[in-house]
């Protein structure tokens, strides 16, 4: 270990490190090999979505990269959201660019007429799968279609001034289309004064804790409030496509969220209300919940929550959360509350608990079901009022499944209980399906459900179907996936699982969709290999151990020209995980029959340029306290890496000194300390990551504590901090307009600075208008230049070291 643990730590160590200026190194776009540069450039294969009545697919055509300057349109950035105000939405790139429908029996296949340049998003299937609602993005605004599945035309319902911002179009039971829409006397944009109207003040009183997260894009001025208002603001309207009329529902509002009853006769909505925050996200804003009728009257209000910016580290507001529509009950609101004052810290029986209050929303409602551990949602049953309601330990890690009896004298009963690490164990998922109303529910075939899972295995995933005996809690396997290929299920058609859709794969096909139905099997899809040119590429599952006999698993990735014997430059790429304990640590949840699909900026290219790539090299972070786990983070991931080159190297693919290491967000943060406290390897790659703990003072990842309960363990994980440790070449990536939580750009500029400071080798590329992770064309084939070339002069050429 090369690691110092500073007992006195100042303020001092979240400011800035004063170095001399720099200057700013100006290059243009680079592109990698031309044979990297086509395939990342090639057109993805359509996405498919089956409709709720299981005839008809739909294939939804994608477009290869946008170019930068799709991502380089005016932005707005409120409230933790980024918004384009030409197009009132969500500020993004294309989804799709083209429909075409199939019949299941692939007898009809329709492309759709789209208009020019479509830009499909906010897709919605009508319960009975004959009609898909969808908005098109135009440059000044988003128009609202619908498509006939029957005949294959589309219709414009509303040409513009849809506002999907926070829910896009959904279908009513009576068979409209309900979508929030701009109202029409919503005023011009705010102008932001050239002359402020005053300082921007935040207060704290004392005596209240408001330990929040690191969080981006916030409202920081009077105007960003009025802009959030502005873009926000929304009305629902409810289309009827039958005779073309509309009837608007309730007054001008910052709706997040409106949906009818089953029976659709009531409507629930909520809206944002003041004050906003500077320093929480709009989903933490005060919340109104009430319930009207079809036509928006208020009938009962049923929550209001106060703003929610003082939670306790992993905790939950207090008063009623989660409020839904029970799916197969008339009008039967529920929701859950914490009994625990919304802080996991507190030890309790009762974590929360489920309520319910039925149409005519009035009286008090009743008390469904008490949870141990916090109530963490619920999905209905068919043909049924009973629910099946998930709570969760965040200490042991183990999530209860319980069937809740709603509207009966039933006692909840416990169906399952598992650790969510423990992929052996894992039961499966329940299927579900659409009711006539819309809702989605899960299988309910007299008692017996449907349950699909991946079907981890120590060979490999084999993903399964089963019917689960609700009476029995026993099991009956329907059908599991024992070839040579990775097939598992997408949707089922029938409610004894005889019929059913699964998505297939392997090393060479890159995954079509089939029909199995008593036994026989039918293609439904036929999409090409997208790189055939990286067909002989070998992929292998690989296990290996660590030094404190912690089996570890990772993907050995070898060019297709590899001759047995052959000694290359070795790539191992990671990202560490959390685990309490080591048997469900060294789990395998890969399948030797996967496809090797490369794209975007994949460091598995490094395969055409005779690397091997160690991928998913597992680096788990082991310890039976999730609260003092992280106390061994450094020790476990070099033993882990350690591991993983020993492997190789004992292979005969790796020389154990051309090897380089790399990772993204958490994996950046984790190539940094490994650069920093070992010398595994001869060069980095950090991408997007954060190095400075003390700039995250309230958590991350993982970590629970806060930095004043234990700055000793912020300091040590904080690779900034031993940056003069680095004394490995490191590759610093990052998109400047980065908006995940605690991975600022400013934290890889910092980070350079530091190890260019103190003496080290270090390149740090910020690229123009990208996120956390990188979709310009340009961007992408310029952040696989870069990791290329910097591999090729550190790590392919790097001289054996001296004994």
């Amino acid at each position: 270990m090369r690691y110092l643990l500073t007992t006195a730590i100042a303020a001092a160590l979240a400011a800035p490190l004063a170095t001399p200026a720099l200057a700013q190194e100006t290059e243009g776009y680079r592109e990698p090999p031309a044979e990297i540069t086509d395939i990342v450039t090639r057109p993805p294969s359509p996405a498919v979505s089956v409709s709720p009545d299981g005839e008809t697919l739909l294939l939804l055509e994608r477009e290869s990269l946008p170019p930068v300057a799709e991502l380089a349109r005016p932005m707005e950035k409120l409230a933790g959201l980024r918004l384009d105000a030409d197009i009132n939405d969500r500020h993004g790139t294309r989804a799709y660019v083209g429909m075409t429908l199939r019949n299941l029996d692939g007898s009809v296949e329709r492309s759709i007429s789209l208009p020019a340049n479509a830009d499909i998003s906010d897709m919605a299937w009508s319960p009975d799968g004959g009609h898909v609602a969808f908005t098109n993005t135009y440059a000044d605004g988003m128009a609202l279609m619908v498509l006939d599945t029957a005949t294959g035309e589309t219709t414009t319902v509303m040409e513009r001034g849809i506002n999907p911002i926070f829910q896009g179009p959904r279908w009513l039971p009576d068979g409209r289309l309900l979508a929030l829409k701009i109202p029409d006397d919503r005023g011009p944009m705010p102008e932001e004064s050239l002359t402020p109207r005053g300082p921007a003040i935040q207060v704290a009183s004392g005596g209240e804790e408001a330990q929040t997260r690191t969080y981006q894009d916030l409202l920081e001025d009077p105007h960003d409030e009025a802009m959030f208002t502005w873009l926000g603001t929304s009305q629902p309207v409810a289309f009827d496509l039958d005779s073309g009329t509309s009837e608007t529902l309730g007054e001008p509002r910052l709706y997040t969220y409106a949906a009818a009853s089953p029976s659709g006769e009531y409507m629930l909505m909520e809206w944002i209300e003041q004050p906003f925050s500077y320093q929480v996200p709009y989903s933490s804003f005060p919340l109104t919940s009430v319930v009207t009728d079809a036509s928006g009257n208020m009938v009962s209000e049923i929550a209001r929550q106060p703003l929610a910016d003082n939670l306790p580290v992993q905790g939950v507001p207090t008063g009623r959360r989660s409020i839904i529509w029970h799916p197969t009950e008339p009008a039967l609101i529920v929701w859950a509350e914490a009994q625990d004052g919304g802080d996991p810290r507190v030890e309790t029986d009762v974590r929360d608990a489920m309520f319910g209050l039925a149409a005519p929303f009035t009286g008090e409602p009743m008390r469904i079901a008490e949870f141990e551990d916090r109530f963490s949602g619920f999905v209905g049953m068919e043909n049924t009022d009973d629910v099946l309601a998930y709570d969760y330990d965040r200490d042991t890690r183990e999530l209860r499944i319980s069937q809740i009896d709603v509207i009966g004298d039933n006692a909840p009963r416990e169906l399952i209980l598992r650790n969510i690490q423990d992929a052996y164990g894992d039961p499966g998922s329940p299927v579900t399906t659409s009711t006539s109303a819309g809702f989605n529910v899960a299988r309910n075939d007299d008692g017996v459900l449907l349950l699909s899972g991946s079907g981890a295995t120590p060979e490999g995933l084999r993903p399964f179907l089963r019917r689960f005996d609700l009476a029995t809690l026993e099991t009956e396997e329907i059908w599991r996936n024992d070839s040579e290929e990775l097939e598992s299920v997408v949707d089922v058609l029938d409610d004894d699982g005889e019929r059913f859709i699964t998505y297939f794969q392997s090393p060479l096909n890159p995954g079509n969709f089939r029909l199995r139905s008593d036994g026989e099997v039918m293609a439904l899809t036929e999409f090409p290999d997208p790189h055939p040119e990286l067909t002989g590429i070998s992929r292998e599952l690989v296990t290996y151990t660590r030094a404190d006999g912690t089996e570890l698993t990772a993907t050995l990735y070898l060019p297709p020209d590899y001759v047995e014997g052959q000694q290359l430059p070795l790539v191992v790429w990671a990202y560490p995980r959390e685990f309490n304990n080591a048997a469900t640590a060294s789990q395998n949840r890969d399948s030797p029959y996967r496809f090797t699909r490369i794209g975007g900026y994949s460091h598995l290219f490094f395969l055409t340029q005779g690397y091997a790539v160690l991928d998913n090299a597992a680096m788990p972070v082991i310890g039976d306290d999730p609260e003092t786990v992280n106390d061994t983070f450094i020790e476990q991931i070099v033993s882990s890496a350690q591991a993983a080159v020993d492997f190789a190297t004992e292979r005969g693919i790796s020389d154990g000194y051309r090897v380089g290491v790399g990772g993204h967000s958490y994996g950046a943060f984790m190539t940094a300390h490994l650069l920093a406290q070992s010398d595994i390897f001869r060069a980095g790659i950090a991408r997007s990551g954060a190095y400075n703990r003390t700039l995250t003072p309230f958590g991350f990842q993982s970590e629970r504590r806060i930095f004043w309960e234990t700055p000793e363990t912020y300091y040590m994980l904080s690779p900034f901090m031993a940056a003069d440790q680095i004394n490995e070449p490191m590759l610093l990536i990052h998109g400047d307009n980065d908006n995940n939580s605690g991975t600022f750009p400013q934290q890889s500029e910092r980070m350079f600075a530091a190890v260019r400071g103190t003496g080290g080798t270090a390149r740090l590329v910020m690229l123009p208008h990208e996120s956390h992770g990188y979709r310009g064309r340009e961007s992408v084939l310029h952040t696989l230049a870069e990791m290329i070339d910097w591999f090729d002069e550190h790590v392919a050429d790097a001289e054996p070291p001296a004994e």
